[in-house]
């Protein structure tokens, strides 16, 4: 920004989710981080989870205050808030301002973005997108130390005023679950937030656990590896395949023994790149939602660079399979085709099926071609809860996909409208599931023989329904 002002004041209007409503004019002496985000966006986690690493940097000088500004119907809620302020673990004041009025009063015009206010209570500078630690890291230094030397800076951590009060979650066995992979005998389950995978018989008795339960990134022995927030599971033959997003990387379990390896990433986010029989480490993911593939190949749903990408697994060699790179809905061949945050995949023989959460949309790509085409959805900013043609209908925030084995049905997640929809492949009309229980923001679905498993990640629980006679259960997994 070129002209420096003071910071607008925060309206008294704002909804505050888990703080009593702080004042800008208070916090002077420091540096205020505002964040403003949605609570599905990719882009806005990378940004959050920036926040999170810097408040504990600059713990005596920086305040980090988030506004949370919707972008779909459903996170006008503030239950929809609640639920994403305890899955991201944020720790720091969070206001939901359905209305946009700090954004406007901010004059801020894209997700995610910081405004940075000086220890005078100037707005200095507006920093848009994700990726940007380092760059917030230099310039919150830089405010600090300018503001020592003129002797404007207050020293130590904020007071009771401005600190997050925690609203938990019930406790319960599962947290936030996000991921489902079935076999004959077995469900598998990414317990997200436990930072868990589960192997559970079909009645929902635990079995194996894969990972410590505590956030990390560290390969090695079932119970001494770990995971952090992980969502997508493919099961190819003896191996589990995990995408580990809060890791950005691509996971294997070995189901013989238990054991835990990486495929790909560093457990930071950046930009992917292709490259052949590199090491792991120097693959780099960003926000891995999915994966599913055969023994030969895998695909990655990378939700934070708008892609799908694929890993060779004899070669060890990894490129960008469609998308350009920019959030929108854009069908075509191979970087010409655009995705809007690509979540869930399912593989039926030579096409891939994907699900564009941020799109709202169904999107299939051609293995042979590289051609991407848009079955249902109109564009990242249409969205709605119809049923009907693939003209007409609409979804909102579609996550989790999977092809029912006894039929040609596609089984969607579809979350913030709490519901589950099947679509026939040749030309069905997109239906609503008939399910006499209220599902919560399902995130995954699974499809056996006559049953659908369904793991709602806002109820924390996992569903076991059955189309033919409608009969549904809440599967007792850990219980």
């Amino acid at each position: 920004m070129n002209d420096v002002a003071l910071a607008p004041e925060l309206s008294d209007g704002l909804d505050w989710i888990n703080a009593p409503g702080p004042r800008i004019a208070t916090l002077r002496g420091r540096v205020v981080a505002l964040g403003f985000w949605s609570a599905g966006s990719a882009y806005c986690h990378n940004l959050l989870d920036d926040l999170r690493v810097l408040q504990g940097r600059f713990s005596d000088g920086l305040t980090v205050l988030g506004i949370h500004t919707p972008k779909f119907e459903a996170e006008r809620d503030q239950r929809t808030v609640i639920k994403a302020v305890n899955r991201l673990r944020l720790r720091f004041p969070v206001a939901n301002d359905p209305d946009f009025v700090t954004w406007q009063h901010y004059g801020v015009r894209a997700w995610p973005s910081v405004a940075l206010i000086d220890p005078q209570g100037q707005l200095v500078e507006i920093v848009a997108g994700d990726l940007r630690r380092g760059e917030l890291e230099a310039r919150i230094t830089q405010l600090l130390d300018d503001a020592g030397d003129r002797g404007l800076r207050v020293y130590g951590a904020h007071d009771d005023t401005v600190a997050a009060q925690a609203r938990p979650e019930p406790s319960m066995p599962l947290r936030f679950p996000s991921g489902l992979a079935l076999a004959s005998s077995h469900l598998y389950v990414a317990d997200t937030g436990h930072h868990r995978i589960l192997e559970c018989n079909l009645d929902g008795r635990i079995l194996r656990q894969f990972g410590s339960g505590n956030p990390g990134f560290l390969d090695g022995g079932s119970s001494e590896a770990s995971f952090q927030s992980p969502r997508g599971l493919a099961l190819v033959r003896d191996m589990l395949y995990v995408a580990d997003a809060g890791n950005h990387a691509l996971r294997r379990i070995r189901l013989l023994d238990g054991d835990v390896d990486t495929l790909a990433g560093n457990g930071s986010a950046g930009l992917p790149q292709p490259s052949s029989e590199a090491r792991p480490e120097d693959i780099v993911l960003n926000a891995p939602w999915d994966v599913t593939g055969s023994p030969e190949r895998l695909f990655i749903a990378m939700a934070g660079s708008q892609q799908i990408w694929e890993y060779d697994l004899a070669r060890r060699s990894f490129r960008a399979a469609a998308g350009s790179g920019r959030l929108a809905l854009a069908d075509g061949a191979g970087a010409t085709a655009a995705f809007a945050q690509p979540a869930g995949l399912a593989l039926v023989q030579q096409t891939l099926y994907i699900t564009d959460s941020a799109g709202s949309a169904l999107r299939s790509l051609h293995l042979g071609n590289g051609t991407v085409q848009t079955l249902i959805g109109q564009g990242p900013f249409e969205f709605g809860n119809e049923d009907g043609s693939r003209a007409t209908a609409r979804m909102q925030y579609p996550l989790g996909l999977a092809l029912d084995p006894s039929a040609p049905v596609l089984w969607i997640a579809d979350a913030y409208n709490d519901c589950v929809r099947s679509l026939r492949l040749g030309g069905g009309d997109l239906t609503r599931a008939d399910i006499p229980y209220r599902l919560h923001q399902p995130a995954a679905v699974a499809a056996g023989d006559g049953v659908l498993w369904i793991a709602c990640a806002g109820a924390h629980e996992v569903v076991r329904f059955e189309p033919e006679s409608g009969s549904v259960r809440r599967l007792p997994v850990g219980e």
